[in-house]
């Protein structure tokens, strides 16, 4: 397959799975398909069409065409897939917790009464220092303590106050790291959709979105553009982008 089938197929498997509609797809993929060709005859290189994160620049182009937030990484489960993961391997610690109740050995009160508060102690420290250098790393850890805390008072043997705690601790962190990675697809997404916007660019074929013809040059890259007014701008006039629509840039004059 060529670069230019790739980042095709790659992309319209990205607007497929953020649930672009068949029918733009096909018109996306024919844009993209005759922008890439006409760089590659121009000598341009393939990234100056879709930028350098090729996830991001389909996320932004899906976004723009009314499916929302952003697509995912190559692998990763759909939307409502992701979500209803996160819920499973929340009732998962919950019943971790519950089965440890049910069915763990209970021993003398003695026996337990100093692991209550070293959980206690240590689910307030992790908590509060979660608190002070909030990266989602100690939290889980407090989280674990809370539940392992929570069997020490039912008198639950301490062996399986420490299989809590880990289970738990675990639990919780692959679910944080989930939310976490979904949080920084969508900051790229976002990135990618304006990672242009603002900068000064000089037309070269007069722009007329009825028509739908113009290009502009930004730096050293010659792009297609287009804009949002019902006037002409001409070779020439100095523009400034202020969105990306899928291959093209959008432009006013700069000295609006």
């Amino acid at each position: 397959m060529t670069d230019i089938g790739r980042i095709v197929s790659e992309t319209e498997r990205q607007w497929r799975r953020a649930g672009v509609p068949a029918d733009t797809i096909r018109e996306m993929r024919v844009e993209l398909e005759s922008h890439l060709r006409e760089a590659e005859r121009e000598g341009k290189s393939l990234e100056a069409v879709v930028g350098p994160d090729l996830e991001s620049f389909a996320a932004a182009w899906a976004s723009e065409q009314g499916a929302g937030g952003h697509s995912p990484a190559p692998g990763a489960p759909p939307p409502r897939a992701r979500a209803a993961g996160l819920t499973g391997l929340a009732l998962a610690a919950v019943a971790v917790v519950v089965l440890a109740l049910l069915f763990g050995q209970k021993v003398p009160d003695e026996e337990v009464e100093a692991w209550r508060w070293i959980w206690v102690g240590a689910a307030v420290v992790l908590g509060v220092g979660e608190m002070v250098a909030p990266a989602f790393f100690m939290l889980p850890f407090a989280i674990g303590a809370a539940a392992a805390a929570v069997v020490a008072w039912f008198n639950i043997a301490v062996p399986l106050q420490l299989l809590v705690f880990i289970v738990v601790s675990i639990l919780t962190l692959v679910g944080l790291q989930r939310f976490m990675q979904r949080e920084e697809r969508e900051v790229a997404a976002v990135v990618g959709a304006t990672r242009y916007a603002g900068r000064l660019a000089t037309v070269l074929q007069d722009i007329d979105r009825r028509a739908g013809t113009g290009e502009v040059r930004m730096d050293s890259e010659v792009w297609r553009a287009t804009t949002r007014g019902d006037m002409t701008i001409h070779a020439g006039t100095e523009v400034r982008v202020v969105d990306v629509d899928g291959t093209r840039l959008v432009v006013e004059p700069a000295a609006q």
